[in-house]
């Protein structure tokens, strides 16, 4: 590998545990905040995470509103767990640029296209809650600042993954078979 190559995976890296740990931070902060709402104070929900208001699904139905931090919740933790395996592969240095058609690799993107697939799917599920609870008359917050945004480019890009998974596969085959014929 060049001295460019290794400094920009040095430099992935540090965003990437940057980004990881912000997204650690969210998916415990909707999970404890969740929790101190229902079993503590109430009245937290006027500010729920980063300012949030989620009060008027709040008095709406406690059941709604235990609905729809759950499915936030499962975004925010997929998102972590996918920044996780990020950090995972970079920091094991299992990222060989010179024979990238690894059986790590190719684990690492089917496990990266079925999370964001994930993501996708749990996200629209919650844009869909969302817009049912705004038809029935409880005023929500934006599903961006909800964190459920995206849901199509979740897909698009699981989708992409799970077809660049089936090439490491097909490569990894090719690799084999040329290592087995020298």
């Amino acid at each position: 590998m060049t001295a460019k190559s290794t400094s920009v995976l040095k430099f992935i890296t540090v965003i990437s545990w940057v980004i990881f740990i912000g997204l650690c931070i969210t998916a415990g902060g909707i999970l404890f905040n969740t929790f101190f709402t229902l079993v503590i104070n109430p009245i937290a929900v006027k500010s729920f995470w980063e300012e949030v208001d989620l009060s008027n699904l709040y008095n709406f139905d406690k059941g709604y509103f235990i609905s729809e931090t759950l499915l936030m919740s499962i975004v925010a933790v997929m998102k972590a767990i996918l920044f996780y395996l990020i950090v995972k592969i970079l920091h094991k240095k299992k990222l060989n640029l010179s024979q990238p058609f690894n059986i790590e690799i190719k684990a690492f993107i089917s496990n990266a296209s079925y999370l964001t697939l994930g993501i996708g799917l749990f996200s629209y599920w919650g844009i869909q809650n969302t817009k049912w609870l705004v038809t029935q008359g409880v005023s929500i917050p934006d599903i961006q600042n909800l964190g459920l945004g995206g849901a199509d480019v979740w897909l698009f890009m699981g989708i992409t993954l799970l077809v660049i998974a089936e090439i490491f596969k097909k490569g990894i085959a090719l690799q084999s078979e040329n290592e087995l014929t020298i």
